[in-house]
């Protein structure tokens, strides 16, 4: 399964932040929102990096002070991303020799699209594993 199949079940509505914006901000659009991660990006299509939760512990660790910072401060700058025609095993791959829960999904010309998380490629495999048992299942049962 390619991730524009991901994209069309969830959407492609993606939400980000503002370099600039303070890292009190990003909690708060993180709290509201019940995600773990926004891209950073100045008008929502260039991606200049991408934040998480992670992140702002991180930040944390040096003082409530850090909740003033601009999000630019403590984002990953390289952001890994992948375009829509990749495969889930490729992305599970990327996500999991990076270390990363959140993949970018950009077109050709490198602008934003969507987002998949880990929660998202795991929804999707269950799916197709479920998809996979129900098709055994009425084989057997049909008498092959």
């Amino acid at each position: 399964m390619q991730l524009a199949a991901i994209l069309s079940d969830k959407g492609r509505d993606v939400l980000t932040i503002h370099p600039d914006a303070s890292v009190a901000g990003l909690v708060a659009m993180l709290a509201e929102h019940s995600i773990g991660a926004l891209v950073v990006s100045p008008d929502g299509s260039y991606i200049s990096g991408i934040v998480s939760e992670r992140d702002v512990v991180r930040a944390l660790t040096h003082g409530a002070h850090a909740l003033d910072a601009p999000v630019a401060s403590i984002m990953t700058a390289q952001v890994h991303c992948a375009p829509p025609t990749a495969g889930i095993d490729e992305l599970m791959h990327l996500m999991t020799e990076r270390r990363i829960r959140h993949v970018p999904i950009t077109d050709d010309a490198g602008s934003l699209i969507g987002i998949v998380s880990i929660g998202d490629v795991v929804k999707s495999r269950l799916g197709e594993l479920e998809g996979e048992r129900a098709a055994l299942m009425d084989y057997i049962t049909r008498g092959g």
